[in-house]
């Protein structure tokens, strides 16, 4: 297929790991405070934001698009309108998807680097458009807007084989199943204050701590991209940080304090019974 021809090609040019590399650092400073990278990875949400915006301005250059081929004249004021919408809502919807892509690696950080590019350059061919538009000169805006679609399709073909293909901000424990019955895993004398402990319950990793005397276990995947939490780091605020992009979970409830996860930890319940700590899914 010609997609996938494409798709392999960009995965090997290794020519653009400098500019991918160079740009991700400077994402990641801007990114670097908490409240922006929880603001821009969903963390409020409960799954990533990018997906939820990139609606906005492809839904809006595409009905400019519609109008252009279909209503004329009479809609040329709308089909403006809907363009310069859609430029507006490009900007938080590029900025998001920058925050997620510089927690990529390799491969996927290659596709995802063409990916901004291509939207990079729709945006200004619409841009482009807008301004022709309000000149006056509505069939070079018509023509720029067309070509800006080509554009975005090709991007967003890129988009769709990184979310469903790779995986990328798919939660990484959507199909652990749940386990109701109680399951012995430890000595509760064994599990020692701040250690990490990792156990295994029905082929499920699970991360086994005590923090200020309480036990606590979540699932020891992170959300985000699936990197061990047992070899991550416990805080004193009772919150576990994975070792791979940062996140940063309770431990109480295994929500998330930090992304780039948006997708809470599952949580375990702990009981003690004689001397030995039994878990069982919350």
């Amino acid at each position: 297929m010609l997609g996938q021809a494409l798709i392999h090609r960009i995965q090997r040019a290794r020519g653009l790991d400098q500019v991918a590399e160079k740009v991700s650092g400077s994402v990641s400073a801007v990114t670097r405070p908490t409240p922006v990278k929880n603001a821009l990875s969903g963390s409020w949400l409960g799954h990533q934001l990018h997906p939820v915006l990139t609606d906005l301005p492809i839904g809006a250059w595409g009905a400019a698009t519609a109008l252009d081929l279909t209503a004329g004249e009479e809609g040329a004021a709308a089909a403006r309108r809907l363009v310069g919408m859609g430029l507006i809502a490009s900007a938080p919807t590029a900025l998001a998807g920058a925050s997620d892509w510089s927690d990529t690696n390799g491969k996927d950080k290659r596709v995802g680097l063409v990916h901004a590019l291509l939207n990079a350059t729709a945006s200004a061919l619409q841009a482009g458009s807008w301004i022709a538009r309000r000149r006056g000169r509505r069939g070079v805006g018509v023509g720029l807007s067309l070509v800006a679609v080509g554009f975005t399709g090709v991007s967003a073909y890129l988009g769709g084989h990184l979310s469903w293909v790779r995986g990328i901000g798919v939660n990484r424990t959507a199909f652990q199943k749940r386990v109701g019955r109680w399951t012995d895993v430890a000595a509760e004398l064994d599990v020692a204050e701040g250690e990490l402990r990792r156990l295994t319950i029905d082929d499920i990793p699970v991360v086994l701590t005590r923090h200020r005397g309480q036990l606590h276990a979540l699932s020891a995947v992170c959300t985000h991209a699936g990197g061990p939490l047992d070899e991550g780091t416990l805080d004193a605020d009772g919150c576990v940080t994975c070792p791979w992009h940062g996140s940063r979970f309770r431990l109480a409830d295994g929500g998330v304090e930090r992304g780039p996860a948006s997708v809470p930890q599952p949580r375990w319940e702990v009981r003690v019974d004689a001397g030995r700590v039994l878990l069982r899914s919350a």
